[in-house]
């Protein structure tokens, strides 16, 4: 794929509305560097120099998204508190509307913190709480869906794993977007498996992919297009969830795209460092349904996501590509 016609699909993608549903968080970051062992047990001293904040999850799609369009929704739950007040002040600066956040008072904001020295991860702390929404939250999202829907071109569920994205939410969800003939994708999680029949297309990794068909993952293969047990996964998978479109992201092996019967697809990883693979899958979802929606084929929107999640595992944290990266990564 040249450069003029990145461009071409870029341009298109720019006038785009894409709505993310699935499970918000913030990601903080606190960086420092580590000196000593603590006397009190046998764990490094984190001297912090500076603090950072994102919005993670479901949140960093639409984040990932707003690099390249500036219509994007993001609707997700929230608590009513100042974790859920700071991450909807973080995607109101980046552009991305909020209108469609649900706060519900007894359910914390899911934060995320990272303590990082040296470049390296030292521990995570995570606040969350699992739960499935209640009926009368359930009733909220839909409306929420229903009342955005005219000024929406395409759907992503982003499945984190927290609770909210359940069977009944799903169908509803897509019962609302056949009337209008639009776009759905997912990136799902293998501990919530769903009957994802009825949408355009499908990202898991690779061991979502092994998990969610049944079969025992093993040694990836060094061609995936000899990967006898990956091959069957993608199959089992298509099969499953009836879905047109499946692509699967293989770390350092790029990724393999199965798309409505022709023979699968392999682009060879794009990533020149790695220094910190999260967030990795929130560019790839983000970037495959942006160029879907704009007119690219699947086989170029894998090409895209590709290139995209190659860029961002070159950085450290939540991070995201810009368009002038993604050209750029491809020859002139």
């Amino acid at each position: 794929m040249n450069r003029d016609r990145i461009h071409n699909i870029l341009s298109a993608a720019s006038s785009k509305r894409i709505l993310v549903i699935g499970d918000v968080m913030l990601d903080e970051f606190v960086w420092g560097r580590v000196s000593r062992i603590s006397p009190e047990a046998p764990v490094p001293v984190v001297e912090v120099s500076k603090e950072s904040s994102y919005p993670g999850g479901a949140a960093n799609v639409a984040r990932n998204l707003a690099e390249f369009t500036r219509s994007v929704r993001v609707l997700g739950v929230v608590g009513r508190d100042g974790y859920g007040a700071h991450l909807r002040g973080l995607l109101e600066e980046e552009g991305i509307q909020t209108d469609c956040l649900v706060e519900v008072a007894g359910v914390p904001t899911i934060v995320k913190t990272r303590i990082i020295a040296r470049q390296q991860q030292v521990v995570r702390v995570d606040r969350e709480t699992r739960a499935a929404p209640s009926a009368g939250t359930l009733r909220a999202i839909l409306a929420q869906v229903d009342r955005v829907l005219p000024e929406t071109d395409a759907i992503i569920f982003e499945d984190y794993g927290k609770g909210l994205i359940a069977q009944e939410l799903k169908d509803g969800v897509c019962a609302l977007a056949r009337t209008r003939g639009i776009l759905v994708t997912v990136d799902p999680n293998p501990a919530n498996p769903l009957d994802w029949s009825g949408v355009t297309a499908i990202k898991p990794n690779r061991a979502e992919a092994f998990a969610a068909a049944g079969i025992p993952p093993g040694e990836p293969a060094a061609d995936p297009m000899r990967d006898a047990p990956l091959l069957e996964a993608g199959r089992r998978l298509i099969e499953r969830w009836r879905v047109g479109q499946l692509l699967i992201t293989l770390g350092e092996h790029g990724m393999l795209l199965f798309d409505d019967g022709a023979p699968p697809y392999h682009t060879p990883t794009r990533a020149q460092e790695v220094f910190d693979v999260s967030g990795a899958g929130d560019t790839a979802i983000a970037l495959y349904t942006l160029a879907l929606t704009a007119g690219a084929t699947a086989r170029e929107a894998a090409e895209l996501a590709n290139h995209g999640s190659g860029i961002v595992v070159g950085k450290l944290g939540t991070a995201t590509v810009d368009a002038a990266e993604l050209v750029a990564s491809f020859p002139g």
